[in-house]
This record gives C-alpha cells, structure tokens and sequence, in this order.
C-alpha cells in the first residue's frame, strides 16, 4: 500500500485566490486614486475613506484566517487530548506545546504515546517529531 503524502499544503481557494486578491487589488487601486486626486488638488473625503475601507478589509480578511487557524489549533489539541487519554487512561504530559502537539496529530495509534512521552522529555520541535513518525495518519480536515 502507497504511503500518503505527508504535510500537503492546502488552500481554501474562496479565501486566498478570491477574496485576498480583490481585496488586494481594491487596496492598490485605491491608493493609485488618491494619488491621482492628490496630484491634481481635487481629493475629497470620499477618496480617503475608499482607502481606509479598502485597508480595513483585507485587515479583517487576514485576522478572519488567524482566528480559523487558531480555532483548528484548539480543537486538534482537545482530539489528541482525548486520543491520549483514550490509548492510555492517563493525560499528556503538561509539557507539551500546542505545536508538538499539532504534529503529533499524524502519528499513527499503536507510536502516539510513545512519541508523546520523547517529544516532552527531549523537547523536539514539529520538525523532528514528523520525522519521526512511521504510520502516518493524514489530516484531511486541515485547511
């Protein structure tokens, strides 16, 4: 059987080719119109306040993405909080940080807890403790 990719970068398409983009655009070409409006003495309140929506929405549009990946980042820690407790009776150790954790989430059942106790005791970042992993367990919700 073919091991699955590992670590595939993913898009959510609506978001980073549709929304960013426009916005983006919307904020050059707002600019490129105030400049204009500058250059010739004729801007008004209305140009200005086209650049400040255009900057204000692609604010919101990155800080949207930050709080959805901060959401995924909650809940992947309580679901391998729980698949810990589950394959051991026990808690993580309290050493772990939401990243290790994060990448311990593709680590398959029967190496969980034994990763789980190194990465704590030797402190492996993300990097090490993927390399480490032999049966991977993709994520496919991920985005």
């Amino acid at each position: 059987m073919e091991q699955p990719q590992k670590f595939k970068l993913r898009f959510d398409w609506p978001h980073h080719f549709v929304a960013l983009p426009l916005s983006l655009i919307l904020l050059i070409a707002s600019i490129v119109h105030l400049i204009g409006t500058l250059r010739d003495g004729q801007a008004t309140s209305p140009d200005w306040i086209l650049v400040g929506l255009a900057l204000t929405l692609l604010l919101a549009l990155l800080r949207m993405r930050v709080y959805a990946t901060k959401t995924q980042d909650r809940i992947v820690r309580i679901e391998e909080n729980f698949r810990y407790y589950r394959l051991t009776g026990r808690e993580p150790d309290k050493r772990l940080s939401v990243a290790q954790i994060i990448a311990l989430r593709n680590a398959g059942d029967t190496e969980f807890p034994a990763l789980c106790a190194r990465a704590a005791e030797e402190n492996w970042d993300a990097e090490r403790i993927r390399s480490e992993i032999k049966h991977f367990r993709p994520d496919t919700m991920r985005i």
